[in-house]
């Protein structure tokens, strides 16, 4: 396997490791008590530097399937990384490569990795807001809905300091390059306030997450070894609405399935057959509708029995957050909501059933009087610790066979047609991965909610699962240490869409955050 390896390219700050940590003066454990303080005084004067340097990685594009920009991300993030003296090496795979950096303190007894994707979703130029996916772009707030305001500005000489509520536009921006630049700058921070550190660390930089992940694994299991530590944190994902600094314990697990349900081989006329000819379209309403309440709890057999309940501690955590309903319905524009669970941050700690997509005939302008041949509907099942995708995928097909229908897995032949009255296709493609949470009840995990209450203006907030999806599993089933998520980005960043963006208050408290995270210790 080639490796390119780094070159210690800044060997100061290799003598400021060794020194200060065999000897911490009076000032520099004086320092360390107002850690949040020094790293501020840090960022502040240094905030255009920061912003250029992001600016400049967020111009390479990084979509997975552009194998050759992404690359560069990662010979440019090597790069990044040899400047503040992490021992870093590009390391090969069957697709994109990972970036692996360690930094070894002498005397520590902990290391602490930290993973990050450096790869981004595909984009379509045409759908960004007057602006560029690779061209970051300054905007004085969020764009309004439907429009192009507020209008980009220049990026600040450096007699001005950037405003919180600013934003950068661009791929890549949240999800996942805003943890890279995030955590360097801490590092830059405790360099520079004489602050020395205690953990060693790792870190591992994926090309393939928005890809699916799908040399992960091997290369996990291939570098067991490489990877050890204590704790891994998980740099993605937004925060919680509030901005406050969030950790998340666990994400649920995720697979797909779509179901295809038969009428006629061919479209017919809805006048001459009506009322006679199956309609596939209302089959498959009927269908759907007896796998969930309209309350959004779902009725096929089974389908909480593997669920782990949260614990006491982590039912108070839930408590403890403050609601931000009201403000998630305005700014999506609704306001009933499926109400079985008492709220969305429950309803997000269980396992879900969704219907992602629905398909027959046509409509809008091409609509035409005809019963159609068939429909379909993309579903994802979410799921929670203990659930297992082909146990819950299973359970949902029984449900179709026990409203009579006679399942197959690829297109139906006349004489399959001609035998079953009620007939469906299920494709289940992707085999999808498990849920993981971590307890919070663990030393560790008391150690790291302590750190980040003791250097935070706000209080965190501690959720025992995200309601999104990470493959966590694997580096849980390898691994065998705790994880724990460590998102920055603001929770309205357009991930995954068009106008992606960060906030820039985000960013400078994500570095506040991760430079307390590096400096966990026992006190």
């Amino acid at each position: 396997m080639k490796k390119i390896k780094a070159k210690l390219t800044s060997p100061h700050v290799w003598i400021f490791i060794v020194v200060t940590a065999l000897i911490v003066p009076f000032s520099a454990q004086a320092r360390q008590d107002n850690l949040q303080q020094e790293v501020r005084k840090y960022r502040t004067s240094h905030e255009h530097k920061i912003i250029d340097e992001f600016v400049e990685l967020l111009s390479i594009p990084n979509v997975s399937s552009d194998h050759v920009n992404v690359r560069k991300n990662a010979e440019h993030i090597l790069k990044m990384m040899e400047k503040r003296g992490i021992a870093t090496q590009i390391m090969e795979t069957a697709g994109n490569p990972v970036v692996f950096g360690e930094l070894k303190v002498p005397g520590a007894a902990r290391t602490l990795m930290f993973y990050v994707h450096y790869d981004g979703q595909p984009v379509d130029p045409s759908s960004w807001t007057e602006t560029h996916p690779f061209k970051p772009t300054l905007r004085p707030g969020k764009l309004k809905a439907g429009t192009a305001e507020p209008k980009p500005i220049p990026y600040p000489d450096p007699s001005t300091k950037y405003d919180e509520d600013w934003r950068i536009y661009a791929r890549g921006t949240s999800d996942d390059r805003a943890p890279i630049i995030g955590i360097l700058t801490a590092l830059d921070a405790l360099h520079e306030g004489g602050i020395p550190l205690r953990n060693n660390l790792k870190f591992i930089l994926e090309g393939e997450e928005e890809a699916g992940s799908t040399n992960l694994f091997p290369f996990l299991r291939e570098h067991k070894d490489l990877l050890t530590c204590d704790v891994l944190f998980m740099c993605d994902g937004p925060t919680y609405y509030s901005g406050a600094p969030t950790l998340f314990f666990g994400v649920r697990g995720i697979t797909s399935m779509q179901i295809t349900v038969y009428g006629p081989n061919a479209s017919v006329h809805s006048g001459h057959y009506g009322n006679w000819v199956p309609n596939p379209g209302i089959r498959l309403a009927h269908l759907l509708a007896s796998m969930r309440g309209t309350n959004g709890r779902v009725k096929i057999e089974g389908f909480y029995d593997t669920v782990v309940p949260l614990t006491e501690n982590e039912i108070n955590a839930l408590k403890a957050i403050p609601s931000y309903e009201a403000h998630i319905k305005e700014n999506y524009g609704f306001s009933g909501t499926e109400d079985y669970w008492p709220s969305l941050l429950e309803a997000v700690q269980n396992p879900a059933l969704n219907v992602n997509g629905l398909n027959s005939g046509w409509v809008g302008d091409q609509a035409r009087t005809i019963i159609p041949s068939s429909a379909t509907a993309a579903l994802d099942i979410r799921m929670v610790k203990d659930n297992d995708p082909k146990d819950m995928v299973q359970k949902v097909i029984n449900h179709i066979k026990q409203q009579g229908y006679h399942v197959v897995y690829a297109e139906p032949d006349l004489e399959t047609r001609m035998k079953y009255p009620f007939l469906a296709r299920v494709r289940h493609t992707e085999s999808g991965y498990k849920a993981s949470r971590t307890s919070m009840d663990l030393p560790i995990s008391k150690l790291v909610i302590r750190a980040l209450v003791a250097h935070s203006d706000k209080k965190p907030v501690l959720l025992p699962s995200l309601g999104g999806s990470l493959p966590i599993y694997m580096f849980e089933d390898l691994l065998q240490v705790p994880i724990i998520g460590l998102p920055i980005a603001n929770h309205d960043n357009n991930q995954h869409q068009p106008d992606e963006n960060l906030r820039i208050g985000n960013l400078w408290t994500g570095i506040e955050t991760y430079a307390a995270i590096l400096m966990l210790g026992e006190d």
